[in-house]
């Protein structure tokens, strides 16, 4: 069991600080979450909350993950980094390819990518990215992104994208894992069928078991059997026996906020510092 802890709602100016604290503590990988602009009036519901309104208020930060991961990767030694989740189909996929390339390149091959369709098509109309289209523009785009990755001279036409032989420098010095979110019938097809692992959103222990069945058969009726990661968050799992418990049904990494346990959600850094490395004594060391 691996354990992440995610940054989404921190400010930015933490960010570095609290990478650091978390390579020292033990924590395999951090977090990074995506959003371009916050709409005063947001005209698409929010899909994970049961009024449709997001989590978090305007103004809450949300800095470029790609630039925040060559910051953080700069003062750390060992941990990897993640999108949970990059919203790629309102992105230019060449844009995307050179900087998660250059990430990976300066953090030691410490990088991979969370990706989602995205919700808000306000955002997308900003991006003048087609929303109507994003799941097979994503569906496409992750093909040419290993493509672009790949360390030569390479082509692709599609549905959507088309070029000639090109090459994109600097390259990865190795895979970039590629992690799906989504919680939709196509979301979870594209995580087995193209996916190096999937992403959850916030669910109880029974609704992830029953989110890893429908991904163990959707992969196997792709015929996809490499090693499949899984990276939830957990409503009902708070201690060691509750995470051995999500291990059990498939789960591989816990994506967690760990000062959460040790006094709540704060602003306090040092009380940030203080809940990581209290987690880090009471779950990490004993897993």
């Amino acid at each position: 069991m691996k354990f992440v802890s995610s940054l989404a709602f921190n400010s930015t100016t933490q960010y570095c600080e609290l990478a650091h604290a978390l390579d020292q503590a033990g924590f395999d990988a951090v977090a990074v979450s995506d959003h371009v602009v916050h709409p005063e009036k947001i005209r698409t519901p929010y899909p994970y909350t049961k009024d449709g309104n997001p989590r978090w208020e305007a103004f809450t930060d949300w800095p470029d993950p790609w630039v925040a991961i060559g910051a953080m990767a700069a003062v750390t030694e060992r941990i990897r980094f993640i999108t949970s989740v990059f919203v790629l189909p309102m992105r230019n996929p060449f844009l995307v390819a050179k900087a998660v390339s250059t990430a990976a390149v300066l953090s030691g091959g410490r990088v991979a990518m969370g990706v989602g369709a995205g919700w808000m098509q306000d955002e997308f109309e900003l991006m003048q990215q087609d929303f109507r289209t994003r799941g097979r523009r994503l569906n496409e785009m992750l093909g040419v992104l290993r493509e672009l990755w790949s360390g030569g001279m390479v082509e692709h036409h599609g549905e959507f994208y088309e070029f000639d032989r090109l090459e994109m420098s600097p390259v990865p010095p190795g895979p970039v894992p590629i992690y799906v979110g989504g919680l939709s019938e196509p979301a979870l097809r594209r995580a087995a069928r193209f996916g190096d692992g999937w992403i959850s959103d916030l669910h109880s222990t029974d609704e992830i078991g029953n989110y890893v069945s429908k991904l163990r058969q959707y992969r196997a009726e792709a015929g996809q059997h490499a090693e499949f990661h899984v990276l939830v968050s957990a409503s009902d799992a708070f201690d060691l026996d509750g995470y051995r418990r999500l291990e059990d049904v498939g789960v591989t990494h816990i994506l967690t906020m760990p000062w959460l346990f040790y006094g709540g959600a704060t602003d306090s850094l040092d009380a940030k510092r203080n809940g990581i490395h209290r987690f880090a004594e009471d779950i990490i060391q004993k897993r």
